[in-house]
């Protein structure tokens, strides 16, 4: 008997269904609307929504990975769609409300910082994308966007909300996003934390670390978010700084055949 000219064959592959994930996608796209949504409050002149709506952001970037994996709903397209996000989001608005808020008056040297620091969150994004899988996971090599991100919408939060105008402190603000940017795309080590076992079990005085996290950030959101930032920026240099000494003085070490 043959097989009727419209039944598929039975060595033919199923067509996969075309569409995308809509659950991962919803927190991206809300990570979008709030790096959006910075830059709009910057262009109206209010810099602490728009320094908080980048914090935001960041907490809906790490769901939407955790999610995807959580839900296996990982994809190719959520991946470059999440790349993409984080461009707009730890990229295009740092540097534009930074400019907005204190490079604007600078002329020339004020926007080419401003695009220094996007430069850097793109270079920095593309590189990462082109890595995955072979670099070692304990590690980014350079600064992360979120984390350059978090370092200058903190900076400019801890500021304004002391009362002090970007205008009059320009020359630091251009350093804070020069240095953000250089360190995006330098050859840096940053520790990931991916290799944390979160699953594994932990002294029950651990647990109280968590609550007092949160009394800290409460208690005052600029400073904390800022000084958490700050000292994750600078561990990398510190770091490094560190490991150079350390080979220095082995090599005379090493020559007296000590």
């Amino acid at each position: 008997m043959t097989a009727r000219a419209n039944e598929p064959h039975a060595d033919t592959p199923k067509r996969r269904r075309r569409g995308i994930y809509i659950l991962p996608s919803l927190f991206t796209t809300a990570s979008l609307f709030a790096g959006f949504y910075a830059i709009v409050q910057s262009m109206n002149g209010n810099f602490e929504q728009a320094p908080l709506a980048i914090f935001i952001a960041m907490v809906l970037d790490a769901l939407d990975g955790r999610v995807a994996r959580l839900t296996h709903t990982e994809s190719d397209f959520g991946t470059q769609y999440d790349s993409l996000v984080d461009m707009v989001s730890f990229g295009l608005a740092p540097a534009l409300v930074m400019y907005q808020w204190a490079l604007s008056g600078m002329g020339k040297f004020g926007w080419l910082a401003a695009f220094i620091y996007a430069a850097g969150a793109g270079l920095r994004l593309a590189r990462f994308n082109v890595q995955t899988g072979a670099a070692d996971k304990r590690y980014f090599r350079g600064l992360p966007s979120p984390a350059a991100a978090a370092m200058v919408m903190g900076f400019i939060w801890v500021l304004h909300a002391s009362g002090i105008p970007g205008r009059e402190i320009s020359i630091l603000a251009l350093a804070v996003t020069v240095l953000a940017g250089v360190l995006m795309v330098s050859n840096i080590r940053y520790r990931s934390f991916k290799d944390l076992d979160l699953r594994g079990r932990v002294p029950f005085v651990t647990i109280l670390i968590v609550p007092l996290v949160f009394v800290l950030v409460f208690l005052d959101p600029p400073q904390v978010l800022f000084l958490v930032s700050l000292a994750y920026t600078l561990s990398g240099p510190v770091a490094a700084a560190l490991r150079l000494v350390h080979r220095v003085e082995d090599k005379p070490a090493e020559k007296h055949g000590l």
